[in-house]
């Protein structure tokens, strides 16, 4: 008599794909494209990978693969470097995911890069530890202004105020601040300054730098355009 055998399954019992492979993708952004921004915004970027085809990996309780971005993208400004990391279940060469991912991405991005990194390595908005913007800030006197970003950077303290909600919250914006000077006397008068991303202070904001500069200048800077031209990991700052 043969020995009894269990009966098999109705349906094979597939085991859950897992993470192979994490692509670093480097976005570009115009400053028109729709201003999507949270839920939204996700919603495209995983919309875009999914219509893909890459295997991407989807954690447990999520029907989509996840597109996690280096920091909070703000809307109406232009994006020139930003970082964005996406992980795949299987290990594709570089042309076939930058192939798959170039004609997909929500309106007004750009692909401009893509590099293949240690799945192991920490989250990536873990890793950002500045931005560099290039503000406008209109028709003003170049040696004021240049004179007033020395004087921030000389400052042991900046003290300032943030709306938030319906209440006024007071900072300093100092520890904030890496470096703020004049790039281009113009007209417009352009400024370039690094802000850090902090877990605990905050984020040092492009409008607070130019508030900053305009009171001690003691000049009513308006600001202009704004880019983020990219964002800076923590080993790159130092």
């Amino acid at each position: 008599m043969e020995p009894h055998s269990a009966p098999a399954s109705d349906a094979a019992i597939e085991a859950p794909a897992i993470p192979r492979q994490r692509w670093r993708l480097v976005l570009a952004r115009d400053a028109r494209a729709p201003g999507l921004a949270g839920r939204e915004l996700i919603d495209a970027w995983e919309a875009a990978l999914e219509s893909s085809g890459l295997p991407g990996y989807h954690p447990v309780g999520r029907t989509r693969a996840r597109v996690a971005f280096g920091a909070p993208l703000p809307v109406g400004i232009a994006l020139e470097h930003e970082l964005a990391d996406i992980v795949l279940t299987e290990s594709l060469p570089r042309w076939q995911v930058r192939e798959a991912l170039a004609d997909r991405l929500p309106e007004g991005w750009r692909l401009l890069d893509i590099h293949d990194v240690w799945l192991g390595a920490p989250a990536l908005a873990g890793q950002v530890a500045a931005a560099d913007y290039r503000i406008d800030v209109g028709v003003a006197d170049a040696r004021a202004v240049a004179a007033a970003a020395e004087a921030l950077l000389a400052a042991g303290r900046l003290p300032r105020e943030r709306v938030k909600g319906d209440s006024v919250v007071r900072y300093d914006l100092r520890p904030l601040l890496v470096d703020v000077a004049v790039i281009d006397p113009g007209p417009p008068l352009v400024v370039r300054a690094r802000t850090r991303f902090d877990p605990v202070l905050g984020t040092g904001r492009p409008e607070e730098v130019v508030a900053a500069l305009g009171d001690l200048a003691g000049l009513p800077l308006t600001m202009g355009q704004v880019v983020r031209e990219r964002l800076i990991l923590a080993e790159e700052l130092g």
